[in-house]
């Protein structure tokens, strides 16, 4: 019964203030819609970042080739062709954590179909680098053993290059030229999106590797490879994959304890976990440096409640003296503090709400608005609201009647 009476007087008091009650709740909603907002842009970053690393695939090693010494020059990383396709089929075959491995080719081309061309890259890779990619055919059909076998002219589309030269039309059985050579085209590939590097992995043409090697990006080294992909059987066999792998091409390179290698080994999901994680900390930071404003708006709210107690000492004194008790005047001011952050709170979160979709349509910037963060805005602002109430509170409780009823 208390408390709604304490209720009843609260409103009351605060109509009967409206502009100091809304210049009051001011922070308050500026420092919550801010919350929101950085908190939503910070999750939506996020939540790209974590596309991403689904779609580059989970367990990944890659293997580059390294720099390489020559008469006392220094070239840099991948200057010269040092893996090929026999140290793939080796990882696969002698390291017993490793479940795939798909050598890959890559180099830019010029396509055409009709009157459409478009430059692109070009990957020759096996049917296992589909597998660890997890990237799946959305018409045709994906690339077979027997295609890279026979060297064969087919190939696969990314989302990209299919739009740019067929438009709507199904590319699936028909013919382009790839450095003036005819492909079938076998099939399209799902959109995949940007990378965490921020390049377009639909913008890429996949053709059988030996096709690459020998029909479109011929090399004075035979059985050359641009790079290895390597996928674990799980992720906590990743390490040891990756062990596996560096100790078998030290062996199959003959690579002793003194000379540099001649190939790199990186380990994707670490360095993708990594971003994703220096993405999680800047939410938070943007969340805590947001939180600055509602600990200033709590500041004015214990401003405005000592002001309030003072102009009201009188009031205080009269209802005390005809038998209010000192809980009964605690538990009214300090509802008059808490309805000022609620109400600051709900207005907070819808403008919050519409900051973020208004950033997301302005920007083109992904935000996600999650209800566990406008509910932990919500709470947060009612706990502002009972810290920083609760002194002014309390000063208008211990106030002695007797000095209150002479109070001019």
């Amino acid at each position: 019964m208390d408390i709604l009476l304490s209720l009843r007087i609260a409103l009351r008091a605060l109509k009967a203030n409206k502009m100091r009650s809304f210049l009051t709740m001011l922070g308050i909603i500026i420092g919550i819609g801010a919350v929101i907002v950085m908190v939503a842009v910070g999750a939506g970053a996020t939540q790209v970042i974590s596309e991403q690393i689904a779609s580059i695939g989970s367990n990944i090693i890659l293997v580059i080739p390294g720099s390489t010494t020559s008469g006392g020059l220094r070239a840099g990383s991948g200057s010269v062709p040092s893996l090929t396709a026999d140290d793939a089929r080796a990882i696969k075959a002698e390291c017993p954590s490793v479940a795939q491995v798909a050598p890959t080719l890559r180099g830019a081309v010029q396509t055409v179909y009709g009157n459409m061309n478009w430059s692109t890259l070009i990957l020759g890779v096996t049917p296992e680098f589909l597998e660890i990619r997890e990237w799946k055919i959305v018409s045709g059909r994906s690339l077979a053993p027997s295609d890279v076998d026979g060297a064969l002219k087919v190939c696969l589309l990314g989302r990209t290059v299919a739009d740019i030269l067929f438009g709507d039309e199904d590319p699936a059985g028909k013919t382009i030229r790839i450095q003036k050579v005819p492909f079938t085209v076998a099939g399209v590939l799902e959109s995949k999106g940007q990378s965490p590097q921020g390049q377009d992995q639909d913008d890429v043409v996949l053709v059988p590797l030996t096709t690459a090697q020998h029909k479109i990006l011929g090399t004075q080294f035979p059985n050359t490879v641009g790079s290895i992909m390597i996928q674990a059987k799980s992720a906590e066999l990743l390490g040891q994959a990756e062990v596996e792998a560096t100790a078998l091409l030290d062996q199959r390179h003959r690579i002793g304890p003194s000379k540099d290698r001649d190939f790199s080994v990186r380990n994707l999901s670490e360095i993708l976990a990594l971003s994703q994680q220096s993405s999680q900390v800047m939410s938070l930071l943007l969340g805590a440096v947001a939180s600055i404003s509602l600990i200033v708006g709590g500041i004015g709210i214990m401003n405005i409640m000592l002001v309030s107690v003072t102009e009201r000492t009188r009031e205080i004194g009269i209802r005390m003296a005809i038998g209010a008790k000192q809980r009964n005047i605690l538990l009214q001011f300090l509802t008059e503090a808490v309805l000022l952050t609620v109400f600051g709170g709900v207005i907070g979160i819808l403008l919050g709400a519409a900051g973020a979709a208004a950033v997301a349509a302005l920007f083109n910037w992904p935000v996600l608005v999650s209800p566990q963060a406008v509910v932990t805005a919500f709470a947060f602002s009612a706990a502002v609201g009972v810290f920083f109430g609760f002194y002014p509170a309390r000063t208008a409780a211990n106030l002695n009647p007797i000095d209150a009823l002479r109070y001019e």
